[in-house]
């Protein structure tokens, strides 16, 4: 059986009932102008949570290959991480 999107498609329930993706791209270490073109590789294969900061420095990159995707912005979530 070959399903190789099918971890892509697994949620977790939120308090409010929302399904939060298990499996999201983290952009820490991507540099900010590799950034737009790894997010939308992976919005493209099927990604819908897409872990970003204003720390890791690559928010423009971040952005634009968001916009790049296309995807409507409800089936969609985007993490940001607060580091202390």
């Amino acid at each position: 059986m070959n399903r190789p999107h099918m971890i892509l498609q697994e949620t977790y329930p939120l308090y409010n009932g929302v399904q939060i993706p298990k499996l999201g791209l983290g952009t820490w270490l991507i540099p900010d102008n590799e950034a737009a073109a790894a997010v939308k590789a992976a919005i493209d294969l099927g990604y819908r949570h897409i872990d970003s900061a204003q720390a890791y420095g690559n928010e423009r990159g971040v952005s634009e290959g968001v916009r790049a995707a296309g995807v409507p912005r409800g089936p969609s979530f985007a993490a940001p991480s607060a580091m202390a």
